[in-house]
């Protein structure tokens, strides 16, 4: 059997919170928050957005938290001179939640089907 991918872990572990994430984007762009809602998804220390999840020892293996691309731009965690290159290759919030992902594999954006 082949090893399971970084995504299809990933993927599992959050699945039964992708409902509650699409929500939390939805508003984002409902109430002109932005129109680049992002999550960063985490098993780090991250002052970042609104936590939605927390990650415990008992518990869900990610913190979850509500972020926008304006953030992160303020925040330093994307270089402004790259916003425009951002855009380009976000995908439609309604169709796809944005990850921003911290863990032993990195940093890295990852763009994951909504239910």
């Amino acid at each position: 059997m082949a090893e399971t991918t970084f995504y299809e872990r990933l993927e599992k572990d959050l699945q039964k919170y992708l409902p509650m994430m699409g929500q939390a984007a939805d508003t984002i762009i409902d109430e002109n928050v932005s129109r680049y809602p992002v999550f960063a998804v985490h098993q780090l220390e991250l002052e970042l957005g609104i936590p939605l999840v927390i990650k415990t020892e008992d518990g869900p293996k990610w913190s979850i938290q509500a972020s926008t691309l304006e953030e992160m731009v303020g925040k330093k965690l994307i270089q402004s001179e790259k916003v425009d290159d951002f855009r380009r290759v976000y995908r439609d919030p309604a169709d796809f939640l944005c990850l921003f992902t911290l863990s032993d594999q990195g940093a890295q954006f990852i763009f994951m089907p909504r239910l």
